[in-house]
């Protein structure tokens, strides 16, 4: 693939999630949970004109995903996508004036075809994203307990993959959250593991996948050394050292590598 889409991980975490997705056309920011001050502080120290965001997508609607939005739009005047569910989830959506798109339609934006695919997460109706250009092709999943098949349909063989991984499995289970939180993030309509994301791996790294990204990493329930092991494994990778210091991983012919979004430092995947 050429690369004519790029990823920008400005916030990823139960804390505050946005993540701004480069296409030849301009900027797409999914999801706004962070303050409009966050988002242009890290989106500066990435070097990203948020001044090109051309539209707004949100995956959901929980607070960590949505809660800087109406501030943000202060300022922007482009158009803003969400299903039904979404936008009519919290009072202060309602009063946005969203685009709806269902969990399986296809739109453009940036210079992108952006195609939604359902995702399973307690809440009204969530979406993930493939988005992609002639040359070029990124999928974006996270907050979901499973991958049903539109989903894996519409991960595969992307050039970057940016997919949950959000707990291990051993961490949760043994961990200080109360029961019913334990089951609620390691259900179905709760959040990948570490396990479940290195066996989705199996199927939808493919010939043109290049980067792996780990999405919205449990605080609580996971480390990035963790997560970047267990999804290693999968592909035969060799976990190192980045020049930030922090885990990654490569194959041994150079061809797939694998790191971590993170909730408090940006991140860029070209």
């Amino acid at each position: 693939m050429i690369p004519e889409i790029h990823l920008h991980v400005l916030a990823s975490g139960s804390k505050g999630n946005a993540s701004l997705v480069e296409g030849p056309g301009g900027l797409v920011l999914v999801d706004c949970g962070i303050s409009r001050r966050a988002l242009l502080g890290r989106a500066d120290e990435l070097g990203v004109d948020v001044s090109r965001v051309a539209g707004v997508i949100l995956t959901h609607e929980h607070s960590d995903h949505v809660a800087g939005l109406s501030v943000f739009c202060n300022r922007f005047d482009g158009p803003l996508f969400a299903t039904a569910g979404t936008a009519g989830a919290r009072r202060y959506l309602t009063e946005l004036p969203f685009t709806l798109v269902g969990n399986s339609d296809e739109f453009e934006l940036a210079g992108m075809r952006v195609r939604t695919f359902p995702t399973s997460h307690d809440v009204a109706d969530p979406i993930g994203l493939r988005f992609s250009t002639e040359n070029d092709a990124l999928g974006f999943c996270t907050d979901t307990g499973e991958l049903g098949e539109k989903a894996l349909d519409g991960l595969e063989d992307v050039r970057i993959l940016a997919l949950e991984s959000n707990h291990d499995e051993r961490m949760l289970a043994t961990g200080d959250y109360p029961a019913y939180l334990k089951a609620r993030v390691g259900g179905a309509t709760g959040h990948l593991s570490n396990a479940q994301a290195a066996e989705a791996l199996r199927t939808l790294a493919g010939p043109d996948t290049e980067t792996v990204v780990a999405m919205h990493l449990s605080q609580e329930n996971n480390r990035p050394s963790v997560c970047v092991r267990t999804l290693a494994e999968t592909l035969d990778a060799e976990v190192v050292t980045g020049e930030d210091g922090r885990p990654e991983a490569r194959t041994a012919d150079g061809r797939v590598s694998i790191c971590c979004a993170a909730q408090d430092w940006p991140l860029s995947v070209w």
